[in-house]
């Protein structure tokens, strides 16, 4: 289990500028948020894996910037934009591979007709992901389908093997639900997490500055996936100077490498 931070939790800075910063101040790990299409161009993918090289940084995920278009893409009746997405999906699957990054993030719709429909369109998904080596996992939004927990038990098992699994414990606090009960619905269906502190001040808060009980999270969390990432992810008005994000990083670094090798620069 690693700890990480999302490039996203310093936008709008340029993505290039995002990763630098995190990597001079010692995080080690990343999930990388791509902001716009030319972000997914060859050489601009390439300088992002030489310098992920040159600071010793872990790129385990991706998360695209269409992922408000999902439903358009995937969920309509019209087979010929499914398959341009099929298609277009793959220049992210590229740039994956050219960083090293293994787990592709998915919002899914916001209203798909059946769950049928939606495993049906999600398994084409999954699999192209996996002929070019990365594994599509679904995140709980609050604002998509995805943000019951109920629906996600029934969705992994309708899907079996064919399932992966990202909870955002902001995003089940503020569909009004419980991110253990995602846990109990995902099972080992878990691939990765986003993370942040939480009280009655916010549901995304610097670590240390809320109540969530990390210690129950991460013991349970151990027993389904010891090798899921843990990836810290903050709105930039969360926090204040960068110090303050990479503060919240050790914190969440100290927590989860007695589940897991630590990656040290």
């Amino acid at each position: 289990m690693l700890a990480g931070v999302s490039t996203a939790c310093l936008f709008p800075k340029l993505l290039e500028e995002s990763l630098y910063d995190l990597a001079v101040n010692g995080v080690s790990c990343v999930e990388i948020f791509i902001n716009t299409h030319s972000e997914l161009k060859k050489s601009f993918a390439h300088g992002m894996a030489n310098l992920l090289k040159r600071f010793d940084v872990n790129c385990v995920s991706l998360h695209p910037f269409t992922s408000e278009m999902e439903q358009l893409f995937f969920f309509s009746d019209y087979e010929r934009r499914i398959e341009d997405a099929l298609e277009y999906y793959k220049y992210y699957f590229r740039f994956m591979n050219m960083t090293g990054a293994e787990i592709f993030v998915l919002h899914g719709g916001k209203y798909v007709r059946s769950n049928e429909l939606f495993c049906e369109r999600y398994s084409r998904l999954f699999r192209v992901g996996k002929e070019n080596g990365v594994t599509v996992a679904l995140e709980n939004v609050s604002r998509c389908q995805s943000k019951s927990s109920s629906y996600i038990k029934e969705v992994a098992g309708m899907l079996g093997n064919e399932f992966a699994f990202v909870l955002d414990t902001k995003q089940a606090i503020r569909a009004g639900e419980d991110p253990f009960r995602f846990l109990e619905a995902a099972g080992k269906s878990i691939a990765h997490v986003h993370i942040s502190d939480s009280s009655e001040l916010g549901d995304c808060l610097p670590i240390g500055k809320g109540r969530f009980d990390f210690r129950r999270f991460f013991k349970k969390l151990a027993e389904l996936n010891p090798d899921c990432n843990v990836i810290l992810e903050l709105y930039r008005n969360n926090f204040g100077p960068i110090s303050e994000l990479i503060t919240s990083y050790n914190i969440l670094n100290k927590m989860t490498s007695p589940y897991g090798r630590e990656i040290k620069i």
